[in-house]
This record gives C-alpha cells, sequence and structure tokens, in this order.
C-alpha cells in the first residue's frame, strides 16, 4: 500500500493543486516535495493544516502507516492526563523494535503516566531504565527528567529515604549548572515539600513552600521560551527537523504551562494539610480553595478527589460534620470514577471519624472497615498504617482492646 508521501501525491493531484499551492503561507514548495518523497516526517500539525487544505482528513492520509504515530499519540494522551490510555499506548510500542534514545523517551513518559496511576513498582522499573539509558547517551538533561519521576515512584513505594535523595542530588546537579527546564528546580522544591508534607515534617514542608512562593513568582514567559529554543535547537541537531518544529509550536508550550499548573495545584493541597496539622485552618482552606479552583477548571477529576478530601478533613477539625461528610462523599465517588484509590481511602477515613463524632458507632465501623479493606489492597505500606493505626486507636477508644491489638500488630507489620 502507499505511504503518506504517495497518498499526499496523489490526493494534491486529485484536488488540482501544485506542491506551492498546497503548501500555502505556512510551508514551502520545498518542504511538501521533500514530504511526498518521503525525505521527512510530517507532524501531525503539518497533516491537519494540509489535510485540511486537500479537503481530507489527516486520520486518510496517515492510514495504515498508523503505528508509525503511535509515539505522538501516546505523548498528547499524556499531556492531557489520560494516564491509563497513554500507559496502553506506551506499552504497544515498546512491545516492538525501538532505538535506544525512543525507547528511553518512552520509558519516562511511561513511568510518569505509571506515577500518575500510583503504580510505583512498574514506574520505578521503567524510570531507572529510562535513566540509565539516557546516562549512557550521555543526555544528562534527560536522566534528570527521567530520574525526577524515578524519585516520584520511590514515593509512591514508600521509598522516601531514597527518593528524597534523588531529589536532592538532582537539586544539587541543578544548582551547580544543569540546565534542564527553567521550572525544573522549582518542581524539585515542590516534590521535596510534598515529601515532607507527607511524612509529618510539616515545619520542612513549609520552610520548602517560602522558597517555592519566591521562585514561583519570578518565572516568567521569556524563560519558558528559551527552554523551547533551547529543545528546538537540539532536535534540530539531531536531524529530527519535524520535532524542531512541533516543539516551536505553541501547544506545547501550553502544555509546559499546564503542567506546572498541575504541580503548583497539587503542592498547594499537601501544604494545605501541613498548615491544618499545625493549626492554621484559616490558611489550609485558602490553599484547598485555590487547588479545587485550578483542577475544577482543567477538569482533572482523579486530583480533585484529594482536594475534596483535604476540605473534608478541614470542615470535620472545624466541627462542621455535616458539610465534612458531603465533601468526603464526593471524594469517595470522583475517587471511584477515576481508579484513585490513596484519595478513596482517605475519604472513607474521614467519614469513619466524623461518624464516630457523631455517636454513629455503626457507620464509623462500616467506614473503617472499608477503608482498611482497601489499604490491603493498595502497595502503599503507609496508607494501610494510616488506615489501621487510626481504626485500631478508635476501638480502642470504645473499649474494644483485643481488636485493637490485632490491628495494631498488623500495623506494625506493614
Amino acid at each position: 500500500m502507499p505511504g503518506i508521501g504517495a497518498r499526499l501525491r496523489q490526493a494534491r493531484l486529485k484536488a488540482g493543486l501544485t506542491q506551492q499551492k498546497l503548501a500555502g503561507d505556512r510551508y514551502t514548495k520545498a518542504y511538501v516535495s521533500a514530504l511526498e518523497n518521503g525525505l521527512v516526517n510530517p507532524s501531525m500539525v503539518a497533516l491537519e493544516y494540509l489535510a485540511s487544505r486537500l479537503g481530507t482528513s489527516a486520520s486518510q492520509l496517515i492510514a495504515d502507516d498508523r503505528v508509525g504515530w503511535s509515539r505522538l499519540e501516546a505523548d498528547l494522551l499524556l499531556a492531557s492526563g489520560q494516564w491509563q490510555a497513554a500507559v496502553d499506548a506506551y506499552s504497544a510500542i515498546l512491545s516492538g523494535a525501538v532505538d535506544p534514545i525512543s525507547r528511553a523517551d518512552i520509558l519516562r513518559g511511561a513511568a510518569e503516566a505509571m506515577t500518575r496511576l500510583d503504580r510505583g513498582e512498574e514506574a520505578v522499573t521503567m524510570a531507572t531504565e529510562a535513566v540509565g539509558l539516557y546516562e549512557a547517551l550521555g543526555r544528562e538533561a534527560d536522566a534528570a527528567l527521567a530520574s525526577y519521576w524515578l524519585a516520584a515512584a520511590l514515593h509512591h513505594q514508600d521509598n522516601v529515604d531514597d527518593a528524597r535523595a534523588v531529589l536532592h542530588a538532582l537539586l544539587a546537579k541543578v544548582r551547580a549548572g544543569l540546565r534542564v527546564e527553567p521550572e525544573f528546580e522549582l518542581r524539585l522544591l515542590m516534590a521535596l515539600s510534598t515529601t515532607e508534607a507527607r511524612e509529618g515534617s510539616h515545619e520542612a514542608a513549609l520552610s520548602y513552600d517560602e522558597e517555592i512562593r519566591g521562585r514561583a513568582d519570578s518565572l516568567d514567559d521569556r524563560q519558558r521560551a528559551t527552554y523551547l529554543f533551547d529543545l528546538s535547537l537540539s532536535h534540530r541537531e539531531r536531524g529530527d527537523y519535524e520535532a524542531a518544529l512541533r516543539t516551536g509550536y505553541a501547544s506545547l508550550a501550553l502544555f509546559d504551562a499546564a503542567r506546572v499548573e498541575v504541580d503548583m495545584a497539587s503542592l498547594q493541597n499537601e501544604v494545605a494539610l501541613s498548615h491544618l496539622a499545625t493549626g492554621s485552618a484559616v490558611r489550609a482552606e485558602e490553599l484547598a480553595a485555590s487547588a479545587r479552583s485550578t483542577f475544577e477548571r482543567l477538569g482533572d477529576q482523579r486530583l480533585l478527589a484529594h482536594v475534596f478530601g483535604t476540605q473534608a478533613q478541614i470542615r470535620a477539625e472545624g466541627g462542621e460534620f455535616e458539610a465534612a461528610l458531603e465533601l468526603a462523599r464526593q471524594s469517595l465517588e470522583l475517587a471511584e470514577l477515576t481508579g484513585n484509590q490513596v484519595a478513596a481511602v482517605n475519604a472513607l477515613l474521614t467519614t469513619a471519624r466524623v461518624q464516630a463524632s457523631l455517636g454513629h458507632e455503626a457507620e464509623a465501623h462500616g467506614a473503617f472497615e472499608k477503608a482498611v479493606e482497601l489499604a490491603r489492597r493498595l502497595s502503599r505500606p503507609s496508607v494501610m498504617r494510616r488506615a489501621l493505626t487510626e481504626w485500631a486507636d478508635h476501638l480502642a477508644g470504645a473499649g474494644d482492646h483485643r481488636a485493637a491489638f490485632e490491628l495494631t500488630r498488623e500495623a506494625l507489620g506493614a
């Protein structure tokens, strides 16, 4: 069957257009000629533009070359937050033969998607291989990006010490002059703040937060543009001209901005919990509300489940039990919808605590039981320990010391 170039030529001739006419004011006759002769591979942006001028669709021009576009499609799925679909796409690509650079890029993307899905063990394996490939190829900046997701995956496995060590090593390299992305140092600080907050080191987390706020305010569009320009040059030097063109388009610039926005909102939610733990409920609510606004605008239901859970805890601490139960219900609903099991456990634990405060012992017992049952199925020891410990404390307070002892023993072995 004919390839993209041949189909493009056939469609152009059928439309009665010259190569110059087809190129329009965006491309050149030479570029169209190179496409038709298979000398370069078009980007999806180029295909969509040319297809619109030919009265057809990009999918029609791709046809049997669909597999060749799976990498681009996987990257777009990752960029749009469709984590499971991205994992499926990356896995399909890895089942075939790919060169070392492409394999490293694919593994890095898959590691990010796996981490977002709380599949830490698989993410660690992929990120570790990606780091090794990048380092062997002398691509320090790419190795740093892969290491960032390695740290995130390690954290999801409750390997906090190794995660923290990776993040500190990356921060040292960046501050010693390693150029990655303009916002990469900011992302490292956010990751360290999140790590400390989740481990209960609230003062350390808040200290990072102060530095983050100062740096975030100074990050401007010019810095982001510089990063994209440098990346475009890198692609061009490797001979990947279409990748160089793609990198320059506004879609990738917007993606980078959205990624930072999501990370910032996630951090706001974590810092809100730190403020709540230190008694600053008002500040905690301000941060949680800001994070909620961001995720609602972006339509990110998975992360919104975490924020509803945080707001439920804030309401519970303030004695607003009915509001807390409603927020916990919304959190659980979104968690179940998106497969966010960690958020589901947290929502159930909050529900159990509130029901206990209201004197609804049967409802509290049911919520604790569900939370522990779900936590046992997770590969997150810290989540299971917390669920078991909270239920044990409740049972001990109710006088059931035997059951509390059994749960505590299980928690210590987790």
